[in-house]
């Protein structure tokens, strides 16, 4: 573990799970270096960031880094070995994920005892910390009209609201020329789900093309997003192309604006 005096660091490495077979190097550890809290001495040069063997590592044993497997020794490695691509192999195994294994319930201050903050909050009871609309893009093809939304809505527009942080486009260059289903498309529609249900968007805009792999439908049944006051969608091959998108997303910002800009901070328990 680190050794933590007057709150700063004086150990050389970071363990980051106790289940670990490796260490991470917190700073340039040098050869012959001592590392009393893991009880060995460094047999190599390791820049910052490296992984350092804590332990005998056998060949083919699993490398543990926050107590998951990120490679197999290709070799036996000495405690105190940088550990690299010299020394690791990568191989197909079985995986558990198990997520949240490892939680533990937070036993919570009484009320009047917790820090406050100033917030947002939103209907379904999560706390923002700012109150944007965020206009977001299915796929590449649909970013130029995300973006040009956002930036039509400038601070000078937007003096008449001083509840609203801003309006900001979340674009990207994929969405299209992938395969329909499958990890990273799921991957993609859960990001952007987060991103139109983050606390800090107040309202968003989500809008595609029309024809390409990740299909606004698709993304909504998969995150079971509904339209309703404050999530609009649009299409742009059925709203008229580039231009009439365009227009109509600036329009239906500024239809939204006014409930915004209703919305105010107020002290919730952090």
């Amino acid at each position: 573990m680190i050794e933590i005096s007057e709150k700063r660091l004086i150990g050389p490495i970071i363990r980051l799970h106790p289940n670990d077979n490796i260490v991470v190097a917190r700073v340039d550890v040098a050869i012959g270096e001592a590392v009393p809290s893991e009880n060995f001495t460094s047999r190599s040069q390791v820049p910052a960031g490296y992984k350092i063997a804590a332990k005998k590592i056998l060949k083919g044993e699993a490398i543990l880094k926050y107590n998951v497997t990120v490679g197999f020794a290709n070799t036996d490695i000495e405690p105190g070995t940088m550990v690299h691509s010299h020394n690791t192999e990568f191989r197909e195994f079985d995986r558990d994920y198990a997520y949240a294994s490892e939680y533990k319930p937070t036993t919570l201050l009484p009320e009047t005892e917790r820090a406050t903050f100033q917030g947002y909050v939103r209907a379904n009871g999560k706390v923002g910390t700012r109150n944007f609309i965020g206009i977001l893009s299915t796929v590449n093809c649909s970013a130029t009209v995300v973006n040009k939304i956002a930036a039509w809505f400038t601070p000078e527009r937007l003096k008449d609201f001083p509840n609203i942080d801003g309006v900001v486009a979340f674009s990207h260059g994929i969405g299209c020329g992938m395969e329909m289903s499958g990890e990273p498309m799921q991957l993609l529609r859960r990001t952007m789900a987060g991103y139109a249900q983050h606390p800090n968007l107040a309202a968003a805009l989500i809008i595609g093309l029309g024809c390409e792999r990740n299909q606004l439908k698709g993304l909504m049944e998969q995150e079971a997003l509904q339209e309703n006051s404050t999530l609009h969608t649009f299409i742009m091959q059925e709203t008229g192309g580039t231009r009439k998108t365009i227009e109509a997303g600036i329009e239906a910002v500024k239809a939204l604006l006014p409930e915004v800009n209703k919305v105010k901070r107020q002290t919730v328990s952090a």
